[in-house]
């Protein structure tokens, strides 16, 4: 039956980027059934980053970059020789297992989720030029600020407001009034946390490291790279990309 699996042998593009994107699975009601804060748990959180280190030690990508319950992995070697479907299913089962090995590991949680439906990503694959790939990011970056815009709205309205009544003063408002919104409840999005307007991004960054030779008996100074967790990201643009050495 071999020749009925016709896509097994499809390839990713040789001359490509390759950006693999995992989107989690029906993790509103995951959230629902967990009692996470809204509009961001911090323990999610790193939970989800905790998993993608773990994604990035498996895979070495590049580039890892996560916000919601979505990661998106910048590829340097391809890995499984191209093969579009063997990648896919790998690095969502993957993800799926480190985020179920992580948030198990939580007593507030293990029960629960054990009483629940198992966790799973989706995965596509998306070929991508230099300039794409830094248009990709920006783009995943816009929404992670769309999130957290929408997302404290939201939140804020139910605080004295249903469901209905807070989607039915929603409903239509531009960002302009959003702000408005949230300003007349004394927040302001620029004053959080800079991982919840931009997201969390993975990369190696080179650190010096001081050692003993034993065979010339003196100290000596060398540069590792270490996968950095970065809380902190810029605006993605092609600055950012370059300076850490994400493209080739």
């Amino acid at each position: 039956m071999k020749e009925c699996e016709i896509f097994s042998s499809l390839k990713v593009p040789c001359t490509s980027n390759i950006v693999v994107r995992l989107d989690g699975r029906n993790f509103s009601q995951l959230s629902r059934k967990l009692e996470f804060e809204k509009p961001y748990d911090i323990e999610f959180v790193e939970i989800l980053s905790e998993a993608s280190y773990k994604l990035f030690m498996e895979f070495n990508p590049r580039f890892l970059y996560t916000f919601s319950d979505e990661v998106s992995l910048l590829l340097g070697n391809v890995p499984f020789g191209g093969r579009v479907e063997k990648i896919d299913s790998v690095m969502a089962s993957f993800l799926s297992g480190a985020f179920t090995r992580e948030i198990m590991g939580k007593d507030k949680y293990a029960e629960i989720f054990r009483g629940i439906k198992p966790v799973s990503f989706d995965s596509r694959l998306i070929p991508l030029s230099n300039k794409g790939v830094i248009a990709y990011f920006q783009e995943r970056q816009m929404e992670a600020w769309r999130n957290c815009l929408n997302g404290y709205s939201y939140w804020t309205l139910r605080k004295e407001h249903s469901r209905t009544e807070t989607m039915e003063i929603l409903h239509k408002k531009k960002s302009e009034q959003l702000h408005d919104l949230l300003f007349s409840n004394n927040i302001n999005l620029a004053m959080m946390p800079a991982w919840q307007r931009r997201g969390i991004g993975l990369y190696k960054k080179k650190i010096k490291i001081e050692g003993w030779n034993p065979l010339t008996k003196e100290n000596v100074k060398s540069e590792r790279k270490k996968i950095t967790i970065d809380w902190e990201l810029p605006r993605f643009d092609k600055e950012f990309f370059h300076e850490k050495s994400l493209l080739e």
